[in-house]
């Protein structure tokens, strides 16, 4: 199955139990490849494996994978890296990004598991840097098949994993969470609904708190996350810290 998204993405799905995963690998990579031509330059191709016989019992297994383009110039993942910290990806982080500026990678089977994997870090792992963390699941099992109740569900489980994440931070950590887009489940039609998202900051140092004023790019988080380190961003990209605002 070969279907396209209403952003730059190639998408191709082939069941593990009778077309074997390392094929459908094989064949994004060629679809990869091919889609890289400037005519085209898709975005990514994603392989979307699937296990069961018949209608009603087809269900996506966790061993998607993303084929990314390289990003177009330097990020703050490599403005991090070059400056000696860790950039630990969760999730389909490094995917995302081909890899570029990533030191450590941990694979997640489903929100659940990210989270409970951010969590083991945080307290098992002496670290100094980012741990960059994607939780599919939102997206990919409960926005796109505008399933409310699912989505409800995966934000208590979420929850309660992020009391326990909290358990673990230490005095001088930043924990920022937000997201690429906005998925709303309760919306007409499969495409993503929203591109404002929100931005929540925490750290257990923090003496206030309060709304920050609407931003007009994403880009603000890169530049507060190399601010909190004291690094600069790579030349030519864009956003202004709002570190100075979250005491």
């Amino acid at each position: 199955i070969v279907y396209t998204s209403a952003d730059s993405v190639l998408q191709i799905c082939g069941n593990e139990e009778t077309f074997d995963l390392e094929e459908l690998y094989r064949c994004c990579e060629i679809a990869r490849e091919i889609t890289l031509k400037d005519e085209w330059k898709v975005g990514r191709v994603i392989a979307r494996p699937y296990v069961g016989k018949k209608r009603g019992e087809f269900k996506r297994t966790s061993n998607r994978k993303d084929y990314a383009l390289k990003p177009s110039g330097k990020t703050a993942l490599d403005a991090l890296k070059e400056n000696g910290l860790s950039v630990i990806a969760v999730g389909k982080i490094h995917d995302i990004f081909d890899g570029e500026g990533i030191t450590q990678t941990y694979h997640s089977d489903s929100s659940v598991h990210g989270m409970q994997q951010t969590a083991d870090i945080m307290e098992h792992s002496e670290f100094e840097g980012l741990c960059f963390v994607n939780l599919v699941d939102f997206d990919a099992l409960w926005g796109h098949r505008r399933n409310v109740k699912g989505y409800a569900e995966e934000l208590e489980r979420f929850d309660v994993k992020l009391g326990e994440l909290l358990k673990v931070l230490r005095e001088d950590d930043l924990l920022i969470i937000t997201a690429d887009h906005g998925n709303d489940p309760t919306y007409k039609g499969t495409d993503h609904t929203r591109e404002q998202v929100m931005f929540v900051a925490y750290s257990p140092s923090m003496k206030g708190s309060g709304k920050l004023e609407d931003q007009d790019t994403f880009a603000v988080i890169g530049a507060t996350i190399a601010d909190n380190f004291g690094v600069q961003m790579p030349e030519g990209t864009i956003g202004t810290s709002l570190l100075a605002e979250l005491k």
